[in-house]
């Protein structure tokens, strides 16, 4: 049996991470990465920094005409091949109204939900007892979040998918985890367009991508459904599910203006 990881957005950021872990063993030994992004250079890149051999996919997740690459690419070396880990890194959001957002909101839908979706179905079919699918959510998923309403939607989307995926999967040993972390200093939020709005929502800080990859890889192997991976995140969630929606979103409207405010001054 030949034991891959695949890795969607592998050329930065939480991806670029998740491959670094995975290539020095923190999920096991594996005989090769599949690293998925857009460029080819930056791919590229990655490969010669790994040990463990790696197989570039130049591919956009936005293009239907990736998952059949995808699908020819498995299918191609389907004798004897076992995926080990996918890990669904790929994604991005937008900060602003609705209408400010503009045609971004289908993209965002289309990366960060249907890119997921075809993902785990296409390796899927080569998974066994053992395998495990992380997919990246949001500490955004926890909350309605005006300002990066259709973000914050697609990643409540990946929460509940993951969830009800790993309660089919988990009798055949195959489980799949929800990653909700807090923003991080990656290339995400290099353009993220309404700053006033970004503002609003960071007053809940950010978190170290090394840590919360570590985290997430030892909740993936202990068959964890969701992985919160920063203990302030882990007391929102808490109190969101005792706190009526509205009011929730009411007072983290009111934390996200006052910390706005300050930050202004």
């Amino acid at each position: 049996m030949r034991d891959i990881a695949i890795v969607t957005g592998a050329s930065s950021g939480l991806g670029r991470e998740f491959l670094r872990q995975l290539d020095l063993g923190a999920g096991g030994p594996l005989d090769e990465i599949w690293a998925i992004a857009r460029s080819e250079s930056a791919l590229d890149e990655v490969k010669r920094q790994s040990h463990t051999p790696v197989k570039v996919l130049a591919l956009d997740l936005t293009d239907p005409a990736a998952f059949t690459t995808f699908a020819n690419e498995l299918k191609a070396a389907a004798d004897g091949l076992n995926v080990q880990w996918l890990v669904n890194c790929a994604g991005f959001g937008k900060f602003g109204t609705f209408e400010e957002v503009g045609e971004a909101n289908g993209s965002m839908v289309k990366l960060n939900c249907l890119a997921v979706v075809e993902a785990c179905y296409q390796a899927l079919l080569y998974m066994h007892a053992g395998s495990r699918i992380v997919n990246i959510s949001s500490a955004a998923a926890l909350l309605p979040q005006p300002g990066l309403s259709t973000y914050g939607a697609t990643k409540r989307f990946v929460l509940d998918f993951s969830r009800a995926l790993d309660a089919e999967l988990g009798p055949v040993g195959i489980h799949v985890t929800a990653v909700c972390p807090k923003f991080m200093h990656t290339k995400f939020l290099d353009k993220p367009g309404d700053h006033g709005a970004l503002d609003r929502v960071l007053w809940i800080g950010f978190e170290d991508p090394r840590t919360c990859v570590s985290e997430s890889l030892r909740s993936a192997l202990r068959g964890k459904r969701v992985a919160i991976t920063s203990p302030d995140v882990r007391v929102m969630n808490a109190l969101c599910k005792v706190i009526p929606t509205d009011v929730a979103m009411a007072l983290e409207a009111w934390i996200g203006q006052r910390t706005s405010q300050g930050n202004a001054s």
